[in-house]
């Protein structure tokens, strides 16, 4: 159960057979003391052998109304990963497993497509130039700096990543790029937004969902950090990178990143 839009790249990534909206009026009773339970919602709980919840539900709330309709082993995860510690976030999110006994998951993202590198024609770079926080984002002038660059060394077909929010940063920076040679891809939906970044090149980002999901498909990915904690929150993957500099990432040069990106992985 969790955020449709999210969760379904579980099922993109064949770990789960189905996916229940967590948001559905149905569960509103389990979030109140004594709540009024869904019937119906409780008979599908009670079919579980073990659930594990990562809701933020510090009163116990939520999982005292569960116990009321199943007998399933309820195991309680982390609502968020702790900043405060050194462990990278997909690990601490395993840690309940331990409960089960299960202490050599994978703490690698991986979603598996199929090859669609074969249709590609030339090298294709998806770019996303936002994130969460416009603390984690590089300056606009430094990604127009860079595409300049990329277009004037080489042939690459730049792809312009973004959500909703993002739609006039998008619209900006493909201004300086020629119409034929850039498409933007925006609020597109996550599963089919994995499919288009399966058939690109490589891809460079920030600390964002979009990066951690370019990694989880394998896709040499580039990361410009900012101020997050790395050891926490850095995209996992075969074909990671990560670009920073000591003082800022506004410091950061659009040249030193183009050369990165014209010399192919490392």
């Amino acid at each position: 159960m969790g955020y449709p839009h999210i969760a379904s790249l579980a099922q993109l990534a064949g770990t789960v057979s189905e996916v229940r909206p967590i948001e559905s009026r149905a569960l509103a009773g389990y979030f109140a003391r004594g709540g009024d339970l869904d019937p119906v919602l409780g008979a599908y709980f009670g079919c579980c052998n073990v659930i594990f919840s990562y809701l933020f539900d510090p009163d116990s709330i939520f999982h005292t109304n569960l116990a009321r309709v199943t007998g399933a082993q309820i195991i309680q995860g982390p609502h968020r990963p702790d900043d405060s510690l050194d462990t990278h976030a997909t690990e601490q999110l395993l840690y309940p497993l331990q409960r089960l006994a299960i202490f050599d998951a994978d703490a690698v993202p991986r979603i598996s497509l199929v090859d669609s590198k074969s249709s590609r024609s030339g090298e294709i770079l998806a770019i996303h130039p936002g994130s969460g926080s416009e603390s984690k984002n590089w300056p606009q002038a430094c990604w127009v700096e860079l595409l300049r660059v990329i277009a004037a060394s080489s042939d690459w077909q730049i792809r312009l990543v973004g959500g909703e929010a993002e739609g006039i940063r998008l619209e900006r920076l493909a201004e300086h790029l020629p119409l034929d040679r850039v498409q933007i891809w925006r609020a597109i939906p996550l599963p089919r937004l994995a499919s288009l970044l399966n058939g690109c090149t490589r891809f460079i980002g920030h600390d964002s969902g979009i990066s951690h999901l370019a990694a989880a498909i394998g896709l040499p990915t580039t990361v410009l950090w900012g101020p997050t904690k790395e050891s926490v929150w850095c995209p996992r993957g075969l074909q990671v990178e990560v670009l920073r500099h000591p003082i800022s990432l506004a410091a950061l040069s659009p040249q030193s990143v183009a050369k990165h990106l014209l010399q192919g992985p490392s």
